[in-house]
């Protein structure tokens, strides 16, 4: 069924056009989709990013440009694109050309075999988990050559530090991508999802103890394969000016953290597939998509799906805003010293615990693990939407300005 729906668009288009203009044109189909998908969720990333970023910082964020300053990203935009974009007199013209161009193709490539949905999928591969990690990984090579080109030492040394830190965390990553390839038995990310159908204890997640630990290393390195802090040291804005881009400008900058976002998203659609049960919101028995229709069943999965990643995306937002940039030397020893030993003793552990333990134990354990986190997010929940404090519903600060509001404070005055 699911074969039938992913050649849908090629049918549809099979019966006003003959090959190979048919294939041509549900490709074409098919890439604007993902492409109006990749480019809608940077307007939105860019606008939280700010919003997490204001918040952390007792800020408000935009919220002058259209309401609570949706339009913010917008503006950037139409900025970007007005800014002059020219190559420095010592780069290579035409590599520094490429080289954003690479780097998002590389992040583009990887939602053509992403799900989003039962069946709904740009092209279903029995190799998605394989190809996924393959083109993402790409992207490096257009950090580097931007480094390379730009003619200046700062961008090369931001080059060369991503190359060091992504091939590193490339083996703790595949390394807890094979923990739930081994549950599943297949390289298919829509069988996968598919085997998660049902509760929430059902998520590889809560397999065992192992793939509970796996799942936190695979975002920990996820999140070091999108440059994203505390492991943004191609950029390191406080020693190398920007990093790999400190050259470019306008459009061709803005190409750059496009790929970034539209990696980001990637990765927590992996992650989502391989460890949270995919589209399935983990409350219902079965596979809405076949019980309600491929219309309002794909509905909600893509509703949940999109949930999930999002959530995961905040996180790396609000991890980027709380902790403190590492230095290269505490990235690589990150990886190479804690995370890599770990990687490696959790995959022998889920093998061992197949072998071993058995399906009844197995299954207890599930509930535990599924319990309690269930527990601990409601507690997360519950202390987040308590009450504030009675001196801040009146607009007072704590501390050696208690009792004293907001408004007699001399803020902003000179």
């Amino acid at each position: 069924m699911a074969e039938r729906k992913g050649q849908a668009v090629l049918e549809f288009w099979s019966g006003y056009l003959d090959k190979p203009w048919n294939v041509l044109a549900a490709a074409g189909t098919a890439a604007a989709l993902l492409f109006g998908f990749v480019g809608l969720s940077a307007f939105l990333a860019i606008w939280a990013e700010r919003k997490v970023s204001g918040r952390i910082q007792d800020r408000l964020g935009p919220s002058r440009v259209g309401p609570f300053g949706l339009l913010q990203s917008l503006a950037d935009a139409i900025k970007l694109l007005a800014k002059e974009d020219h190559a420095p007199a010592g780069a290579d013209r035409f590599l520094f050309r490429l080289a954003p161009y690479l780097a998002f193709c590389a992040s583009f490539t990887g939602f053509l075999a992403l799900p989003f949905g039962y069946g709904l999928v740009g092209w279903e591969l029995s190799v998605a988990v394989f190809f996924m990690l393959a083109v993402l990984s790409s992207e490096v090579f257009g950090v580097v050559l931007a480094g390379y080109a730009s003619g200046s030492k700062w961008s090369l040394f931001g080059g060369v530090r991503e190359a060091a830190q992504v091939v590193s965390y490339e083996v703790p990553r595949s390394l807890c991508v094979v923990i739930p390839i081994c549950l599943a038995g297949t390289l298919d990310l829509h069988q996968i999802a598919r085997q998660q159908t049902g509760g929430f204890w059902e998520w590889n997640i809560f397999h065992d103890p192992f793939t509970y630990l796996a799942f936190f290393v695979f975002f920990i390195t996820a999140t070091a394969s999108c440059k994203r802090a505390p492991f943004d040291l191609a950029e390191a804005e406080s020693e190398l000016v920007a990093g790999f881009h400190t050259e470019y400008s306008g459009f061709r900058w803005s190409i750059f953290f496009l790929a970034e976002y539209g990696s980001m998203f990637a990765v927590s659609g992996l992650a989502a597939h391989l460890y949270l049960g995919g589209w399935h919101s983990g409350l219902l028995p079965w596979e809405p998509a076949e019980t309600w229709g491929p219309l309002w069943g794909n509905l909600l999965n893509v509703g949940v799906f999109v949930a999930k990643c999002w959530l995961l995306v905040l996180v790396m937002m609000w991890l980027r805003w709380t902790l403190p940039r590492l230095r290269i030397d505490q990235v690589m020893e990150t990886c190479l010293f804690y995370l890599l030993p770990i990687s490696c003793v959790l995959m022998a552990g889920v093998c061992l615990w197949q072998l071993a333990v058995p399906a009844e134990w197995g299954r207890w354990v599930r509930y535990l693990l599924a319990g309690l986190t269930a527990l601990g997010l409601l507690t997360l929940l519950i202390s987040v939407l308590r009450p504030l404090p009675q001196n801040a519903r009146r607009g007072e600060l704590p501390g050696a300005w208690k009792g004293q509001p907001l408004s007699a404070l001399p803020l902003g005055r000179s």
